[in-house]
């Protein structure tokens, strides 16, 4: 690696120190509001500035994604056993932890970077993330204010799932058993099972739980 600024090595330290704590790499935005940077752009231009220097790698096909070139790394042709390949998904709003309600989709409202190996999720073109909101779930020990990664594909009995039931959303527990129709479970056991009149709907399977400490 050739010799870093102080800055830059700031910069590295800092998304080395957050990923040991948390999984994952920091947003831009995070490492934007970390060093006072006035746009975002400004980070890029220091991401880019590493990974010049052999400091971090961009993932092939996958825009803004990056993983840590360790010192005892092998060729660089091969994927280090100990690199951390982190992706960038889409924040796509919030979901209903409680009962379900009808939110209107919001689009695209920010970015989650995500080490795929603690996600261990695998369509990661297509997934998403979305903000919890209520208290449904917390003894599957999902929490309000947890990003829950979700993986766009067909559920199978017992997988927590973002449902659309009835025409409102929520993240509930997929119950499926033998012939009998599909309905959704809380993990609090305040709040009812969820059977629909009409329509249920998965939009996709939660895969990982982000949370802020």
């Amino acid at each position: 690696m050739k010799d870093l600024t102080t800055r830059q090595q700031e910069i590295l330290t800092f998304i080395e120190h957050y990923e040991w704590r948390n999984g994952y790499w920091p947003s831009i935005r995070e490492i934007q509001e970390k060093f006072n940077f006035k746009s975002t752009n400004a980070v890029m231009g220091h991401l880019r500035a590493l990974e010049k220097k052999e400091c971090i790698e961009r993932i092939p096909g996958q825009a803004r994604t990056f993983r840590i070139n360790r010192p005892d790394a092998p060729d660089m042709n091969e994927i280090p056993d100990d690199a951390t390949e982190v992706v960038d998904i889409p924040v796509m709003g919030d979901i209903a932890a409680g009962y379900p309600d009808r939110v209107e989709p919001a689009g695209e409202i920010g970015r989650l970077q995500v080490d795929i190996a603690s996600a261990g999720y695998s369509s990661r073109r297509r997934s998403f993330a979305l903000q919890v909101r209520g208290d449904s779930m917390v003894d599957a020990e999902i929490y309000e204010g947890d990003m829950v990664v979700i993986e766009p594909r067909e559920p199978r009995d017992g997988d927590i799932v973002a449902a659309l039931i009835d025409g409102e959303t929520t993240l509930k527990r997929y119950m499926k058993k033998g012939g009998e129709p599909p309905y959704l479970k809380a993990e609090n056991k305040f709040y009812p099972e969820l059977y629909p009149v009409t329509e249920l709907t998965v939009q996709g399977v939660a895969k990982a739980v982000v949370r802020s400490l």
